[in-house]
């Protein structure tokens, strides 16, 4: 058939088709031709559909002729002329000359396959190569260089082996994993995600199998690991459907281990979420799940899973321990934590070794502080300088800017118990180096923490140095802190921003004896008492009404009002009703010398000595707490209050006894004052006596 036999019409069409395809012309009539005249269609429409798929064929023909690569002279040959005769139209000649093509590639086929598999077994041992880097990287906590060689190696092996190259690319996530948590990369948290989901992609037909399951439950740690890092609580949640997700798969697999691995990493996103929620619901749905998990992770034969599961176990009851005002759930994780240090050693795992080191450290400084235990909060400190030993800043970022900031804590609380400063200046600069790491673009949930503390170090610098400078940079990162810590995000959070900045600016009235800090204060304590509430949050409640009380008291001072007095009296009552001597004893015995000076000098501004017993019996109940061999300061104090009281009985015409009494505390105060190295009242005390023994003396 040549062009000019076609009718118009159709010779018409075909050159059309020729024109908007970019096929050649003589090749679209050599497709003509070999169909034949009587099946060329005759209705338009038809024929058009039919020069539409053969164009189509043309041009992939074309294209797999500009990537076709081959070795073999001859079937070059034979291709090239199969290629001239389509472009002339000939397609049954070009037909002849691919079956020769073909031919020729069948006697070298034996050839070639011997060929491929030599290639194959080259690229799976350069693979094997690559992998065994990434291993020795991984074990010196280099995991990036460990992510890299494992991509290498994926990329060797996806195309010869289905079971390795799911190993390398599970692998490189791991490592992706390892990487972004340990420097806070999000990239590398991201690609490890987009890892996972490479592997996912490989379960035929979407089945939800246990494969499944385990690579979504490893891809959900990961949008945990991020989710930490956020303000936002999505990536947590997300995280958390996809832990039940799994659960339901190893359940109806009877994958024990499996299931209690989700198990263990549904709690802690459950503990993660409840952290951040006023509300302890969760927290406690987190302990009941790291229980168990350790059901189904029994020493025995799994001694580092169990080991994990009483890890994060002493992480939930930690947590739950905030909550409450007493310490038995610190108790209990400080056992956990034991536990678990007795299968992590440093020698078999120094890096979930320094993780609990690190946890059990927090648990620590808190007991610490609540039970007025020094050498358990010097415990603490010794267990964060543990953990920095594996956790440096060249290999860890992360974690070590964690237990340095942890080491802080520990330091302010040792401070508690060292009027010095020194204790105080090494917890700032553990917080300055923490925020090294910490930035708020980065990390704002600890940046924000870094903050907070920051601010209660400024708080104690200031009140011992009495510098104003101090309590105002007190005041300016408390506030900072707030800009992370809002309430609808943070409620527990914001609530002990404001609290810490009521302790701030209630300082600041007394250094600066500007009376309106103190009702700034009373604003913030009463800030922080709209989420702390006694039922969810007993302690802080407690801690924000003993608090309230104080900064009435001190307001009182200025207004000379006794509605305000008895407003303070109430509040630290009230707190008093959770603040036991048993549960904190310190706070107790702050609360109690509260009431006692707010009725002395209530006693004072209505000129009646009706509350001068109450006054009394609180001030010497403060000395269970405030010994003189623990608490030297804080026993001369009570004994120049309890002067004081006897001094105001003397006044209201008790006799020459309640003065010999007044003057016997206030020679015990001076005492006390000396042996705390705190001489400061001491003029004052002397004044006091001074005037007591010439009032006596009138008498």
């Amino acid at each position: 058939m040549t062009i000019s036999e076609l009718p118009d019409p159709k010779r018409a069409q075909v050159e059309l088709a020729s024109l908007q395809e970019d096929v050649p012309l003589d090749a679209l009539y050599g497709v003509l031709k070999a169909l034949g005249t009587e099946k060329i269609p005759e209705d338009p429409t038809d024929l058009q559909k039919v020069l539409d798929a053969q164009a189509e064929r043309l041009k992939k023909m074309m294209s797999e002729r500009a990537a076709l690569r081959t070795d073999d002279p001859e079937i070059k040959r034979l291709v090239a002329s199969a290629d001239k005769a389509i472009g002339q139209g000939a397609i049954v000649t070009a037909r002849k000359f691919l079956d020769d093509a073909v031919g020729r590639v069948e006697q070298t086929n034996d050839a070639v396959d011997e060929a491929e598999d030599l290639v194959k077994q080259k690229r799976l041992a350069d693979a094997a190569i690559y992998a065994r880097r990434a291993g020795a990287s991984a074990l010196v906590f280099d995991y990036k260089s460990a992510a890299g060689d494992y991509a290498k190696a994926f990329s060797l092996t996806e195309k010869w082996d289905d079971k390795l190259r799911w190993n390398y690319k599970n692998q490189e996530a791991e490592a992706l994993n390892a990487y972004g948590y340990a420097t806070g990369d999000l990239d590398a948290l991201q690609h490890s995600i987009d890892s996972y989901r490479v592997i996912l992609n490989f379960i035929p037909n979407g089945e939800q199998n246990r494969d499944w399951a385990i690579t979504r439950n490893n891809m959900a740690v990961v949008l945990q690991t991020i989710g930490e890092r956020e303000t936002e609580t999505a990536r947590l949640e997300e995280a958390a459907r996809i832990f039940r997700d799994s659960l339901v798969v190893f359940e109806r697999e009877k994958d024990d281990l499996n299931w209690a691995a989700a198990q263990n990493n549904l709690a802690n996103v459950l503990l993660k979420v409840g952290e951040r929620e006023s509300d302890p619901k969760r927290l406690n749905e987190a302990v009941v799940a790291m229980r168990a998990t350790l059901e189904k992770h029994p020493r025995d034969k799994v001694p580092l899973d169990w080991a994990a599961s009483q890890n994060n176990l002493g992480l939930a009851l930690y947590a739950l321990s905030e909550r409450e005002p007493t310490s038995e759930h610190l108790t209990q994780a400080e056992a956990a934590y034991r536990l678990a240090l007795e299968e992590y050693t440093r020698k078999k795992a120094p890096v979930e070794w320094a993780m609990v080191e690190n946890n059990l450290g927090n648990t620590l400084v808190s007991l610490g502080i609540q039970l007025n235990d020094n050498a358990t909060i010097n415990k603490a400190a010794d267990a964060f300088r543990a953990a920095l030993e594996v956790r440096t800043r060249e290999t860890f970022p992360v974690s070590w800017a964690t237990s340095r900031l942890n080491l802080g804590n520990a330091l302010s609380g040792v401070a508690r118990f060292d009027m010095g400063t020194s204790a105080l200046e090494e917890a700032a600069a553990a917080y300055d180096d923490a925020l090294t790491v910490f930035t708020r673009q980065r990390f704002p949930m600890d940046w924000a923490s870094a903050q907070n503390n920051l601010g209660s170090i400024y708080q104690t610098l200031g009140q011992r140095t009495r510098d104003a400078a101090k309590l105002e940079q007190s005041v300016n990162a408390f506030q900072a802190a707030r800009q992370v810590y809002v309430r609808r995000k943070f409620p527990l959070d914001w609530a002990m921003s404001h609290y810490n900045l009521g302790n701030t600016l209630q300082l600041l009235g007394s250094v600066t004896d500007k009376p309106e800090h103190y009702g700034e204060a009373i604003a913030a304590y009463r800030d922080a008492l709209r989420e702390y509430k006694r039922e969810t949050n007993p302690r802080q409640w407690a801690l924000s009404e003993a608090g309230l009380g104080s900064a009435l008291h001190w307001l009182s001072m200025s207004d000379a009002n006794s509605k305000t007095l008895q407003d303070s009296i109430a509040a630290r009552r009230a707190a008093l009703e959770v603040l036991t001597i048993e549960a904190a004893p310190i706070d107790w015995a702050n609360a109690q010398n509260g009431i006692g000076m707010s009725l002395l000098n209530l006693g004072n501004l209505e000129r009646t000595d009706k509350y001068l017993n109450d006054a009394e019996a609180a001030f010497t109940a403060t000395l269970k707490v405030f010994t003189r061999e623990s608490q030297p300061l804080q026993w001369a104090f009570e004994q120049n209050n309890l002067g004081d009281v006897h001094w105001n009985h003397a006044s209201y015409g008790a006799g020459k006894l309640e003065y010999l009494k007044a003057i016997e505390f206030f020679e015990n105060a001076k005492r006390g004052f000396t042996e705390a190295g705190y001489t400061m009242p001491i003029s004052l005390t002397d004044q006091k006596i001074n005037l007591a023994k010439k009032q006596m003396a009138k008498k």
